[in-house]
C-alpha cells in the first residue's frame, strides 16, 4: 500500500485493502485459542503442582469453551468461497396451498429471525407481504454480518411442513412446503452495474392481512430490471423511499448473481435449488405429526427437537452441510 501509485486507482486499492484487513483478522482470530491453550496448559501444570482441584475444574470448564472455538474455526475454514464473508439475503415464497402455504413460510420467516439473534448477526425485514388470512405471501430479510451468506448458501431450496393444520376444523394431517432462496448482499468491494434507464419504476399502495391498507400512499415499490427480466419489490417500510433503497438493494444482489452464473456458463448456481414448489424436490421435511422428527434429505441429518429447530437452532444441519460439501 506504501508503493506509489497505490490509490492512483481508488477501487482495486480499496479491495486490496478489505483483504488485508481481513486477512489480520483470519490470523488473529487463530491466534487466539493458540495463545489461551498455552495458559490452559500452564494452569493445569500449577493446579496438579498445588493439589487444587477447584482450579482443575475451572480449567476443564474454560477447555469445553476452547473447543468450541475452534470447532467453530474449523467450519469457517470451510467457507472459502469467494463471496462466503458477506451478509446475506434470505427470500421466502410460500408454495401452493393457500393459508397453510402461506403460514408455513412465515414460520420459516421467524426461523431465520431466530437464528440470526442467536448468532448476534443485525437483520432487517427488506420486503414482507402479509397473506390474506394468515401467514405471508412473500417475506425478505437481510442478515448482515461477516459469513452470514457462507452459513446459510445451504438453505436454498424447498422446505416441507408435515402438521395438523390448525386451520383445518377437521383436524387433518396437512403438508405445506416454502422455497428459500439466499443470496449474498453485495457490499462495497463488488460493482454491479444498474443503470437508470434500464429501470421500471412502479408503485402501489402496501396492503395489510386481509386486503387492510398498511397506509394510503402508494409507498410500496417494484423495480424491473428491463434487461433481464427481474422483478423486485419492497413494502416493508412506509416511507416510499425508503422501499426504494430497499428493492435496490434485492435488485443488485439478484443481478450479480445472474451476471456471475452467465460467467461460469450455468456449470454452477447458488440457485440452482429452485425447484418446482412440490412433492419430491424438498431439501428438508418438518415433522409434526404423527412424530416429530426434522429430516435434512442431503446430508440424511435428523433431529427429533423440530420447534427447536423452527425457533432458530440450526447450527446442526448447517454444520453437516458444509462439511459434507467440503471447501468451495
Amino acid at each position: 500500500m506504501g508503493e506509489p501509485g497505490f490509490w492512483d486507482r481508488p477501487e482495486p486499492a480499496q479491495k486490496t485493502v478489505a483483504a488485508l484487513k481481513r486477512a489480520k483478522r483470519t490470523v488473529e482470530e487463530w491466534s487466539r485459542p493458540d495463545a489461551a491453550l498455552k495458559q490452559l496448559a500452564e494452569l493445569v501444570e500449577l493446579a496438579e503442582g498445588e493439589g487444587d482441584q477447584s482450579l482443575l475444574v475451572e480449567v476443564a470448564k474454560e477447555l469445553d469453551g476452547l473447543e468450541r472455538q475452534i470447532a467453530e474455526l474449523e467450519l469457517r475454514s470451510l467457507l472459502s468461497g469467494e463471496h462466503d464473508r458477506l451478509g446475506a439475503l434470505v427470500s421466502i415464497h410460500p408454495g401452493a396451498g393457500g393459508t397453510e402455504s402461506q403460514d408455513w413460510a412465515e414460520m420459516l420467516f421467524r426461523m431465520y429471525l431466530r437464528w440470526a439473534e442467536r448468532r448476534g448477526y443485525a437483520t432487517s425485514v427488506l420486503d414482507l407481504q402479509p397473506g390474506d388470512e394468515a401467514g405471508v405471501k412473500d417475506a425478505t430479510v437481510e442478515i448482515t454480518g461477516e459469513y452470514a451468506y457462507g452459513y446459510l448458501k445451504g438453505e436454498s431450496g424447498v422446505h416441507r411442513l408435515v402438521r395438523i393444520s390448525p386451520y383445518d376444523a377437521a383436524q387433518r394431517r396437512h403438508t405445506s412446503f416454502a422455497s428459500v432462496f439466499v443470496f449474498p448482499m453485495v457490499d462495497e468491494t463488488i460493482t454491479v452495474d444498474v443503470q437508470p434507464a434500464d429501470l421500471r419504476i412502479d408503485t402501489f399502495r402496501a396492503s395489510g392481512a386481509g386486503g387492510q391498507h398498511v397506509n394510503k400512499t402508494e409507498s410500496a415499490v417494484r423495480i424491473t430490471h428491463l434487461p433481464t427480466g427481474l422483478v423486485v419489490q419492497s413494502q416493508a417500510e412506509r416511507s416510499q423511499h425508503r422501499n426504494r433503497e430497499f428493492a435496490l438493494r434485492i435488485l443488485r444482489a439478484r443481478l450479480f448473481l445472474h451476471y456471475q452464473e452467465q460467467e461460469r456458463a450455468r456449470t454452477m448456481s447458488v440457485t440452482a435449488a429452485k425447484k418446482e414448489i412440490d412433492f419430491g424436490s424438498q431439501i428438508r421435511s418438518y415433522v409434526m405429526q404423527p412424530y416429530t422428527m426434522v429430516n435434512d434429505h442431503r446430508t440424511e441429518l435428523k433431529v427429533g427437537d423440530v420447534h427447536a429447530v423452527l425457533d432458530g437452532e440450526l447450527d446442526a444441519f448447517i454444520d453437516a452441510y458444509l462439511k459434507r460439501k467440503g471447501p468451495a
